[in-house]
């Protein structure tokens, strides 16, 4: 074998940050012991594995097709080490979407740490485009998001469906409506998720048509922030109808129907194509598919 498993490592590290430098910090190593470790990778495979733009490090086109195979067999190697130690312990970096995060994703992790008590869950919250993002860049293991896309490195499966529900506050003048028509729909300011959500893209497909006519006063980040402002009666809200349960049962805020349009969507799980799913993950996915 030409190449340690630390050159490895440290490739896969410069590969994410475009960088020496955060390769160094993330794996506590000098920046001279990095760029040594690369060069006599590249030098022993005898090709460049990254091109040089000036401080940054690209990834060539060697380099993009060696990373997941790369990745793949550190991860079999981290089983490996696992297995020779007897031991359990395994870590799951998990990416969910905000209402995905902080409504479904939290009694999975309970139920998987039950089982494996040993094991180490890290989850990290994100619009839909950064958690693809992530995956894609081998920064997690699987994300759990909202929102559609189509990526040629990510493989994405239906998950479970979800419904998006429209509300405002007691007191709006709407509130006592039952349906809403196109014409209130479009009468009416709106508060909403920023763009790149999984929760905007199913709104603006369920309102189609109506987007060039509808006065967007407000774009929050934050599912809390939504409610607290449209609560406040700066205009409509559209969230899932899981984030906004307990807002209903308080009558806090109020639920209107839609005439004519389909709120429900499909929420996914996405990993990457050439992702090594270990036992942890395996398990994990598992739990995810048991309660679709």
């Amino acid at each position: 074998m030409r190449y340690t498993l630390r050159q490895l490592e440290v490739f896969l590290s410069v590969a994410r940050g475009e960088s020496v430098s955060r390769a160094a910090k993330e794996l506590a190593m000098s920046q001279s012991a990095v760029s040594s470790s690369l060069s006599e990778l590249e030098a022993q495979l005898e090709v460049p594995l990254f091109d040089r733009v000036g401080k940054k490090l690209r990834l060539s086109e060697t380099g993009r097709s060696l990373r997941a195979r790369t990745e793949g067999l550190l991860e079999q190697a981290k089983d490996l080490d696992d297995a020779f130690a007897a031991s359990d312990v395994s870590s799951l970096r998990l990416g969910a979407t905000l209402t995905v995060g902080n409504h479904l994703v939290p009694p999975l992790i309970a139920k998987f740490l039950r089982e494996a008590a040993t094991s180490r869950v890290t989850l990290d919250i994100a619009n839909t485009e950064e958690i693809a993002r992530r995956v894609e860049n081998f920064e997690l293991d699987v994300g759990l998001i909202e929102g559609e896309l189509s990526r040629d490195e990510l493989a994405v499966t239906p998950w479970r469906t979800d419904e998006l529900v429209v509300f405002c506050s007691p007191h709006h003048p709407l509130a006592r409506k039952r349906t809403l028509s196109d014409a209130e729909l479009c009468s009416a300011p709106w508060v909403l998720r920023e763009r790149g959500s999984g929760t905007r893209q199913a709104f603006e497909r369920a309102l189609s048509g109506l987007l060039p006519e509808l006065t967007v006063v407000l774009e929050l980040t934050q599912t809390e922030a939504i409610k607290s402002a449209v609560a406040a009666g700066l205009g409509l809200g559209c969230l899932s109808r899981i984030a906004l349960a307990e807002s209903f049962a308080l009558r806090t805020l109020v639920p209107l129907g839609v005439r004519s349009r389909s709120l429900q969507r499909q929420l996914f799980l996405v990993l990457h194509r050439k992702k090594f799913v270990g036992a942890g993950l395996r398990r994990f996915l598992t739990l995810c598919k048991e309660v679709s």
